[in-house]
């Protein structure tokens, strides 16, 4: 299966679906592209994120399964809270 290459000038291009992400290395979906606003929301809207190292191309992946916090299963440890308190973070779901 070929990746798809995206277009660092064209913001709005499409992202294959997630089910074409690759089984080795597991969730690989495409690479290239930018850090676009416009890219990333559309990247994240599908399940989609980057993770690649510094000076490489971008890569973008999507794994099977992702994963899903469960709000009432989440413990906050008291120095993580201790930094909610002092609202260096802005928490949107």
């Amino acid at each position: 299966m070929k990746l798809t290459i995206l277009n660092p000038k064209n913001p709005e291009q499409e992202f294959p679906p997630s089910d074409k992400a690759l089984a080795e290395p597991e969730g690989l979906l495409a690479i290239g592209g930018c850090l676009s606003e416009k890219r990333l929301l559309n990247a994240y809207r599908h399940g989609i994120f980057p993770w690649y190292n510094p000076g490489e191309p971008i890569l973008w992946w999507s794994p099977d399964p992702r994963l899903v916090l469960f709000p009432e299963h989440v413990v906050i440890s008291r120095s993580l809270r201790k930094t909610l308190r002092k609202s260096v973070f802005r928490v949107t779901f």
